[in-house]
């Protein structure tokens, strides 16, 4: 979506993995980053850059007896490292999960109207 034509944003979109080679320094290029990759807090500080957008979509039950639960939950991104050095990052939990939900009942009621005039 970051990439499309129908986007005004117009991004270069890298995609990488955990295991990408020079990860930490391709993350310090980006202006803009998405962590999605299912472990928790591995975007750390020194992989990004000052002013960074970061979107944190991670979202992991991390054992914590400290916790009514038994755990926390966290992001793919190390929030209390991070956050100092960025304009704008989510947090985990709710960042992007208002967001989904906004936007999935913003299409659920588009395909009603669609379907039923």
């Amino acid at each position: 979506m970051l990439s499309s034509n129908k986007n005004p944003g117009n991004c270069t979109v890298t995609l990488c993995h955990s295991h990408t080679k020079n990860l930490k320094e391709i993350c310090q290029s980006a202006d803009i980053i998405v962590a999605a990759l299912g472990k928790p807090e591995f975007v750390k500080a020194d992989m990004v850059k000052d002013g960074a957008i970061v979107i944190d979509v991670g979202i992991t039950r991390v054992e914590d007896a400290s916790k009514k639960r038994g755990y926390a939950i966290k992001g793919d991104v190390d929030f209390a490292a991070v956050s100092p050095k960025c304009n704008y990052i989510t947090p985990v939990p709710g960042g992007v999960g208002p967001m989904t939900i906004a936007a999935l009942m913003m299409n659920t009621f588009m395909a009603c109207v669609e379907k039923h005039g």
